[in-house]
C-alpha cells in the first residue's frame, strides 16, 4: 500500500474516534442525564468524578488526537502535503497523537479504578454520604455488580461511568496503535515518497 493511501486510512478512524472520546467526555458531566449536578459542582459541593474534571476525552483523545488527523489526511491528498516533508511533519504530529492517547487512557484507567463520585450507602455508611465509595477498591467494584447499588444518586452512575470510562479506554488504545502505524508510514513517506500521483 502507498504510504500516502495508509495516511488516508489511518485519519479517517482518527476522525471518529476523536468524536467519540470528546462525546464521552462531555456526556461524563452530567450523571444520569442531569444538568443539576454539574450545576452543583459549580456551586462549590463536589457532585462530578474527579477524573472527568481531568478531560482526558476532550483534550487528549479528543483536540489531541484531531490535530494529527487533520495533518496526517492532508498527507494523503496530492499537491497538499503528500511530499516527503509532509511525511516527515506528520512523524511529529503522530507522536502529538501518541502522547494525547496516553493522556486519555491514563484518565480513563484511574476513572475505572477509582469509580464514581456519588451519594452513597452501606452496611459500614448507614448514614448517605457524597464521596468515591470505590477509591480504595483497587477496581474491585467492576466484577462484583452488588456494590454498584451503593450509589443511590445519581441513579445508575456506576454503570454510566463504566461504560462512558471503557469507551474512552477503548478508544484511546486505538488511536495510540494507529498513531504508533503512522509515525512508521511517515518515517517510510519520508524516505521513499508517497506515491502521490503515481497509476
Amino acid at each position: 500500500m502507498c504510504t500516502g493511501a495508509c495516511s488516508k486510512f489511518i485519519a479517517i478512524p482518527l476522525y471518529v474516534l476523536a468524536a467519540v472520546s470528546i462525546i464521552c467526555n462531555i456526556m461524563l458531566f452530567f450523571p444520569d442525564f442531569e444538568t443539576k449536578y454539574a450545576a452543583e459542582d459549580r456551586d462549590g459541593k463536589e457532585r462530578i468524578t474527579q477524573e472527568v474534571k481531568y478531560m482526558g476525552g476532550l483534550i487528549g483523545g479528543g483536540i489531541m488526537a484531531l490535530i494529527p488527523a487533520i495533518h496526517i489526511h492532508l498527507t494523503s491528498a496530492q499537491k497538499c502535503c503528500a511530499n516527503r516533508c509532509g511525511m516527515f511533519l506528520s512523524i511529529g504530529f503522530a507522536a502529538a497523537g501518541v502522547a494525547g492517547g496516553l493522556y486519555s487512557l491514563s484518565v480513563a484507567s484511574l476513572g475505572l479504578a477509582n469509580g464514581p463520585f456519588c451519594e452513597w450507602i452501606n452496611e459500614y455508611n448507614s448514614n448517605p454520604t457524597w464521596g468515591a465509595p470505590f477509591a480504595n477498591s483497587n477496581g474491585s467494584y467492576l466484577s462484583d455488580k452488588d456494590m454498584w447499588k451503593w450509589c443511590i444518586q445519581p441513579e445508575d452512575v456506576v454503570g454510566f461511568n463504566v461504560a462512558l470510562f471503557s469507551t474512552l479506554l477503548v478508544s484511546a488504545c486505538i488511536q495510540l496503535i494507529l498513531c504508533g502505524i503512522q509515525m512508521v508510514n511517515g518515517l517510510f513517506g519520508c524516505l521513499c515518497g508517497t506515491c502521490a500521483g503515481k497509476e
